[in-house]
């Protein structure tokens, strides 16, 4: 088999991981880009996502954006776990919104990464910021060939 680009590899681990990725797909959630140390996935707040106050669950905004940030750090295909993340929520996520994370890699060194991600909602506006931390386990492969 032919060497992949980067890109290439980046594709492949975003079929491989999605296609076992039970919690995003039940979320509804797509993937609208991926590429090394990157990625840009959406999701539309449905009824069933909202809260008492008719607003979107902040955990599932946390879910959205640590999804992108699982799809930018295994973008290289070495098998990453988050080791912790923090995010903030800016404004409410509605009832409708199509709530965009877009993740990049800020840091990668050895076995840990920092990664930033905004999730916007269709308007352009900032709903949250998230950094994740992550934690690569060399030699495996997040997807196998």
């Amino acid at each position: 088999m032919p060497e992949r680009t980067p890109q290439q590899l980046a594709e492949h681990v975003r079929d491989g991981m999605f296609a076992n990725d039970r919690a995003s797909k039940a979320l509804g959630m797509r993937i609208v880009e991926v590429g090394p140390g990157r990625a840009v996935l959406e999701m539309e707040v449905r009824e069933s996502m909202v809260n008492g106050h008719d607003l979107c669950h902040g955990g599932l905004i946390a879910t959205l954006a640590d999804s992108a940030f699982a799809f930018a750090c295994n973008s290289y295909n070495e098998l990453t776990v988050a080791s912790g993340f923090s995010i903030d929520i800016l404004a409410p996520g509605k009832l409708g919104d199509v709530l965009t994370a877009r993740c990049a890699e800020v840091s990668k060194s050895g076995r840990t990464g920092v990664y930033d991600a905004v999730v916007t909602n269709q308007r352009g506006e900032r709903v949250a910021v998230f950094r994740g931390r992550s934690h690569t386990m060399k030699g495996k492969p997040a997807v196998a060939d």
